[in-house]
């Protein structure tokens, strides 16, 4: 098998960092349940991710900017993290943008996105909607869902203070995320790790494109091809090939950016397979193509300027 053209500079668009030392990380340091986890057993991840270990995990590789995504800290916390990772930010030069958390039904949730807007390096917000554990359950209209006015309240203020949206919600809930940013003209959005396709029978490809291909009739929503591993499975770099070209089809090849979404990521295969996965993806594209996945359109999604690494 030839080798496919691989990126010359790569923006990362979805890692997180912590040291458990510095916050409070409930699914890390409280109540361990594999169970609950979408890729199983994360015993391995209850420790400090910090720069050296992203910087070793991804050594040899041209990242020349990240994009931060809370990583779950207590949400008594979120101001407290994006505090911390300014502070490491200007000792260590990255990230270079992040996604923080405000939770859309805090009685204050207003005041939190003004004050997480304030600090330069913030961008949007993720704040993760009620789901139902699989395609054949509904939680529709439960509160805290994608029906739910008072947290659809939340999600329109994102506009008042030009914040982007992460969402993140698997496959089966997709058509309702399209419905619900519809609402919100101007209300830019970033699906995250394509769509979380983890059915790949036929059927459930077919699930997901029908979300895909409704958030894709928003111009406002992007993605990012991104945590391709599958619950209960091993890495399948066939199938993942098949879910980013149909991504890129669907979505054109300006809305598409590149993501880690290290260290969870590595629960699944080695940074350097989901590069040359990816990579593969890409391969029939031309270099703009690829450079404008790999790296340009993240650093215009966020607003990112790189600097030397």
């Amino acid at each position: 098998m030839s080798t496919p053209p691989l990126p010359t500079a790569i923006v990362d668009a979805h890692h997180h960092l912590w040291h458990l030392s510095e916050g409070h990380f409930p699914w890390l340091q409280d109540g361990y349940d594999a169970d609950a986890f979408f890729l199983g057993d994360y015993s391995v991840l209850q420790r400090d991710f910090g720069v050296a270990d992203y910087r070793a995990v991804t050594a040899g590789l041209p990242i020349v900017a990240t994009v931060h995504v809370e990583a779950e800290r207590s949400r008594a916390e979120s101001l407290a993290e994006t505090r911390w990772l300014h502070a490491v930010h200007a000792q260590h030069g990255f990230p270079d943008a992040v996604i923080a958390n405000v939770e859309f039904l805090a009685p204050d949730a207003e005041a939190q996105m003004r004050q997480q807007a304030e600090w330069p390096l913030v961008r949007g917000v993720r704040c993760k909607p009620r789901i139902a554990p699989s395609p054949v359950d509904s939680v529709r209209g439960q509160p805290g869902t994608l029906q739910h006015e008072p947290w659809l309240a939340g999600l329109g203020l994102l506009r008042d203070h030009d914040l982007l949206w992460d969402v993140r919600v698997p496959y089966w809930h997709l058509e309702e995320a399209a419905e619900a940013i519809a609402r919100f003209p101007g209300l830019r959005v970033a699906v995250e790790h394509a769509g979380l396709p983890w059915d790949r029978s036929e059927d459930g490809l077919a699930h997901w494109r029908r979300g895909m291909t409704a958030l894709a009739a928003l111009p406002e929503v992007v993605v990012k091809l991104s945590e391709f591993g599958l619950p209960d499975a091993p890495w399948d770099a066939a199938s993942n090939v098949r879910v980013i070209r149909e991504t890129v089809e669907i979505f054109g090849v300006q809305r598409c950016m590149f993501a880690s979404n290290l260290p969870v990521s590595g629960l699944r295969a080695p940074f350097s397979e989901v590069v040359r996965t990816v990579a593969e993806a890409l391969a029939p594209l031309d270099a703009a193509a690829r450079d404008a996945i790999w790296c340009g359109n993240a650093l215009r999604v966020y607003r990112i300027a790189p600097a030397s690494r």
